[in-house]
């Protein structure tokens, strides 16, 4: 193991570093200084000095214009520039003070507008920070589960070995199952129920309530036989015990059968990444080697459909890992690629959490940072000690992460946090300032959310 380099500003520090850095800065105070710095006073300017205006020469008769703006002779009575009421018009001391009330309205309109649009921004921001907070206190919560006869459809979910209420309310919800992440785990809360999950893919709906979900994982006759369904970002290990699970079959069958690579066609030295993440059903009797081969088949199949070259195949499967691990929106999928490629091109290290956790075997402990323990652990998957890409995949990618991964986004960006871990918005920057405000914003939505995920 070796130190990792101290921060000198050039690479971004950890999502979970960062924040517990924020957490222990000095207070500034209003100003922006830092605690216990002094205002230095302004110097002192001296009043400008007016002069009296000297005594201007008589000259010959002249006629300005109502407006006081510009000066004209008595051919302009007679091209229509002025009119009689112009000749010898002085302005006088009310059209003055009318011009400066004018004035005075536009400020204070400017001042107001400004004053508006500053309070929306602030309240658009109060609101997408602390809206569950502001909704519990103010009464205005929405119902948090489906309403009974809003089901439709079909979907397949997944239950696999040590999944917990908790993980299956979130995998109900992502699956479009139940209304909100925690719906499920509340109602098992609420309810006092306990039960206990066996592993394997059950048939469900959309937009279920939370009753009869649980009813659904708990009836025998909604897990389907020899069904598997494999997540966009497992690992190969969590991948392999997903098809033990599904087909109630031995994992020591699958592991051997993974052993091999070369027999798929696979030229690396594990399967890492290469057992594509769909929903399949096999026929009763198929040996574990064929449902692996079909899967890295799959992969195969998206991988020339993005244009891959087949000697670039590893290559972009590394980088659509990474991807698929470190994006939550689909549209951010291609601008995180291009964060990668922007920091290769400079010779920077990438700097992954999603690389330091799977290298030191911390992928799933449910929070999206790293240990400093896995940020300086030397293993040739930490890209925080180690320039360029990984060793190898790090997940299963899925087509959209495959496609970003080959086609990444126009843009100038090295930078990025998701700064909200409910909805998975991201900030993405091109300096690192940029990049520390993002982080800021991060660390207030953390601290306002019981750090969840963070």
């Amino acid at each position: 193991m070796t130190d990792r380099p101290p921060h000198d500003g050039s690479a971004p520090l950890s999502r979970r570093a960062a924040r517990v850095a924020a957490q222990h800065s000095p207070p500034a105070d209003a100003a922006g200084r830092p605690a216990g710095e002094q205002p230095v006073a302004p110097p002192e300017v001296a009043p400008p000095v007016s002069a009296t205006p000297a005594a201007a020469p008589v000259s010959a008769p002249r006629v300005e214009s109502r407006s006081g703006a510009g000066v004209g002779t008595l051919d302009a009575l007679f091209t229509g520039e002025l009119s009689t009421h112009d000749v010898g018009h002085v302005p006088s001391r009310h059209d003055r003070d009318r011009k400066k009330s004018r004035i005075a309205k536009w400020v204070v309109l400017l001042v107001i507008l400004a004053i508006v649009g500053g309070i929306g921004i602030t309240a658009a921001w109060v609101w997408g920070t602390y809206e569950n907070q502001i909704r519990a206190v103010m009464g205005w919560e929405e119902p948090k589960d489906y309403e009974p006869g809003e089901a439709t459809g079909e979907v397949l979910v997944t239950v696999v070995a040590g999944d917990t209420g908790s993980s299956i309310s979130e995998t109900l919800h992502d699956a479009g199952v139940t209304k909100t992440p925690s719906a499920f785990y509340d109602h098992l809360i609420a309810t006092a129920q306990n039960p206990s999950f066996q592993p394997g893919v059950y048939a469900l709906q959309e937009r279920m309530t939370s009753e009869a979900a649980l009813e659904r994982i708990l009836d025998p006759a909604s897990k389907r036989q020899n069904a598997a369904q494999l997540p966009e970002g497992l690992t190969l290990d969590q991948s392999l015990q997903t098809l033990a699970d599904s087909t109630a079959l031995p994992i020591e069958e699958f592991q051997a059968a993974a052993a091999d690579p070369a027999a798929y066609g696979v030229t690396a030295a594990d399967l890492e990444g290469w057992l594509f993440p769909a929903t399949y059903q096999f026929d009763p009797g198929v040996a574990p080697a064929d449902m692996i081969r079909t899967m890295v088949d799959r992969t195969v199949e998206s991988l020339d459909s993005a244009g891959v070259p087949a000697e670039r195949r590893q290559e972009i499967l590394t980088i659509a890992s990474i991807v698929q691990r470190e994006a939550r929106l689909s549209d951010d999928f291609y601008k995180v690629s291009r964060v990668i490629q922007n920091r290769l091109s400079d010779g920077m290290r990438l700097q992954m959490d999603s690389t330091a956790q799977f290298g030191y075997d911390e992928m799933h402990d449910g929070t999206a940072s790293s240990s400093a323990a896995a940020l300086e652990d030397d293993n040739a998957w930490n890209t925080y000690v180690r320039d360029g890409l990984p060793a190898g995949p790090i997940a299963n990618p899925g087509d959209v992460a495959i496609d970003a991964a080959m086609n990444p986004a126009e843009g100038p960006w090295r930078y990025f946090v998701t700064w909200n871990m409910d909805t998975g918005e991201t900030i993405f920057s091109e300096t690192f300032g940029q990049h520390e405000a993002g982080i800021a914003q991060w660390n207030e939505w953390c601290e306002a959310n019981d750090n969840r995920g963070c």
